[in-house]
Parts: C-alpha cells; sequence; structure tokens
C-alpha cells in the first residue's frame, strides 16, 4: 500500500485513504503485541463477536418482528450497508460456535445457540444476495468440521427450512435476481468495474491508487464508460488499486491465515489439552469462507475485521508454543532421574557351564 500510493493517478484523494488503512494496520500490530496469553486472546475474541453480534441479534429480532419486509442496515463506517454488515454477521457467526465450545453451562450454551440463530435470520433479513451465497457456502463447511456431522446436518437443514418459510414473497424475487442477473443493473456494472480493473492493473504495475473509481478512468478502462461503480469485490479492489503485486500479497495473508489456522488444529492431536486451539482453528476457516465469498462481491478489502481474524490465529499460534514448551520443561524437571551405571570394570562377565 506505501509502495503504490505514490503512482496514484489521484494522490490526494488516495491520501486519505491510505491515511485510514495506516491506522488500521497500526492497530494490528499493536494487539498482537499486546496478546500473550490465552486469556487475553479469549477476551479480544469476546469483543469481536460482542461488537459484529450485537447487530446480528437486532438485526434477526427486527427481522422478525416485521416479518422480513424491510431490510437490516449496517450501524455506519465499513457496515453502514445491508451487504456489508451481512458479510460481517457471517463471519463472526463461526467464532460465536467457537465461544459456545469452551462453555460448560448447558444454559449458556443455549443462549448462545439463540445468538447464532438470530444472527442468521439477520443475514436473511438483510436481503443480501452475496450473503446468500456466503452463507450457503459458510454453513456446509460449518457442518464440515462439525464434530457430530449427522446431528450437525438435522439442525442446519431444520434452521434454515424453518427460516426460509417466514421469508415473504419480496425476498424470494430479490434472490430469484441471482439466476437473472443479465437484466441486473447492478450485476451488470459489477461486472464492467471488474474488467474495469484488470485492464487497468495490466497497463500498471502498481495499479491506479486507492481512488479510481472516477469518469476518466473508465473512460479509458471500461467497457462501459458509462456505468461507472466501485468494484465490490475485494479482489478486482485490491487488483485495480494496487496491481497483480498487491493481489498477490492480500492473497498470500490469507493463505498463510488458513495455513497457521491448520496448525492449531494439529496441535491438538498431539496434546488434548489444547482442543480450544482446534476449536478456534476451524472456526476461523468457516469464517474465512464466509468472507472469501461473500468479499467477492463487496469492497470490503480494507475491512479490519478479517485482519482481527488473521491476529487471532497469529496469537493463539503464538500461546499454544508458550504452553508447549512449558509443559515440555515441566515434564524434564519432574522426570525421575537416570539410573546410574556401573563402572566397566566392576561388570563381572556370566560365563556359560
Amino acid at each position: 500500500l506505501c509502495i503504490t500510493l505514490p503512482f496514484s493517478y489521484y494522490f490526494d484523494l488516495s491520501y486519505s485513504l491510505w491515511n485510514r488503512s495506516m491506522k488500521i494496520f497500526l492497530m494490528i500490530f499493536v494487539t498482537i503485541a499486546l496478546i500473550d496469553t490465552r486469556k487475553k486472546l479469549d477476551w479480544f475474541i469476546w469483543i469481536c463477536v460482542f461488537a459484529i453480534g450485537f447487530y446480528g441479534v437486532k438485526g434477526g429480532a427486527f427481522t422478525i418482528a416485521t416479518a422480513g419486509a424491510y431490510r437490516v442496515w449496517g450501524p455506519g463506517g465499513f457496515i453502514y450497508g445491508n451487504n456489508e454488515l451481512a458479510v460481517a454477521i457471517i463471519m463472526i457467526i463461526p467464532l460465536l460456535r467457537y465461544v459456545q465450545l469452551q462453555m460448560r453451562n448447558r444454559w449458556a450454551r443455549r443462549a448462545m445457540l439463540g445468538v447464532m440463530l438470530l444472527s442468521t435470520v439477520g443475514v436473511l433479513g438483510s436481503q443480501s444476495r452475496g450473503a446468500l451465497v456466503a452463507v450457503v457456502a459458510m454453513t456446509f463447511f460449518l457442518w464440515i468440521k462439525s464434530r457430530n456431522k449427522l446431528m450437525g446436518a438435522a439442525v442446519l437443514v431444520s434452521a434454515g427450512l424453518i427460516m426460509l418459510s417466514f421469508m415473504p414473497e419480496s425476498w424470494w424475487s430479490r434472490m430469484d435476481t441471482i439466476q437473472t442477473y443479465q437484466a441486473d443493473d447492478s450485476a451488470l456494472g459489477r461486472l464492467n468495474a471488474w474488467q474495469f480493473a484488470w485492464r487497468l492493473a495490466l497497463d500498471n504495475l502498481f495499479g491506479g491508487g486507492f481512488m479510481i473509481y472516477l469518469p476518466d478512468l473508465f473512460l479509458k478502462y471500461a467497457p462501459d464508460p458509462d456505468r461507472i461503480h466501485a468494484a465490490h469485490s475485494i479482489y478486482f479492489q485490491v487488483l485495480g488499486e494496487h496491481g497483480f503485486i498487491g493481489l498477490i500479497l492480500f492473497l498470500l495473508v490469507g493463505i498463510f491465515t488458513w495455513l497457521d489456522a491448520t496448525k492449531l488444529v494439529r496441535a491438538a492431536k498431539a496434546d488434548p489439552a489444547l482442543q480450544w486451539a482446534a476449536d478456534l482453528g476451524n472456526m476461523v476457516k468457516v469464517s474465512m469462507v464466509g468472507f472469501a465469498t461473500g468479499g467477492a462481491f463487496l469492497s470490503l478489502a480494507y475491512f479490519d475485521l478479517p485482519y482481527n481474524i488473521m491476529i487471532m490465529v497469529v496469537s493463539a499460534i503464538h500461546v499454544v508454543r508458550r504452553m508447549t514448551t512449558q509443559s515440555s520443561s515441566a515434564q524434564s524437571i519432574g522426570a525421575p532421574a537416570p539410573r546410574p551405571v556401573e563402572p566397566l570394570a566392576t561388570l563381572q562377565p556370566k560365563v556359560c557351564p
């Protein structure tokens, strides 16, 4: 981001967005430096869950109260729109499941299940077509990672059928437009913006900067210069703004986060006491599937929640290593002393009769 900024087509417009992104990434490094115990990590997860889960519960209750007649909108910032809020809630639902798995009180676990169901209703109430695709992908992957697949399938299918049965005709009509995207102006605008970003990146190694969605650039690179539209895709957003190198680096952040989450899952196989790490690794993967799918239709490349999830994985890896090291040290300290070996001269050979 720092390298591509000087090559921006519109430096002044790009600078303010760069400044916002730098503040976000600065606090990412600060947070990673501060979280060094599991207790701090759990507090951080709870903060993220509560911050977004509040709007999931609120949106779900609103959808039920109005029978889905109105859309659920976000509070502002990155998640001001219905589509953006829906993807954020989708990413939080797996973390709600992680929190539930760590609970021992039966009623607390049931309450958390209610929060998850209300949040899912809130996603449906957003009437976001991209979020519908994302929630299907996330739910399928969540079922794959579930401990009891038969029971999980029964619960997920039953809950899905009940929720969908309450959605109004207007909701179904909007979802049907997924199949007829050729006639949808919003979908055509996205396709035009994606081709615009691709052509701009081919012509500029460092992309066009944070602000490229302006008439003169669309006139130069877009197939339809009259359809000026934001990228509405994390992939084409980064591609157009920072070029192919920026896109590769962006994808590598996700890839390495996924690989580290896999390490957390493997750690529990060697030590059952680290089952919480496996739960976190699995649920992080589910959350990443939701972001990777839903983000394909939204401009959320700089949204801080995906990077907060990266913080959870990085911090958990650090905590697991410390716990493993301390456990190994304790075992070496408490191990019985080795049996002294007799000197070679005192050993009498055995003589066969």
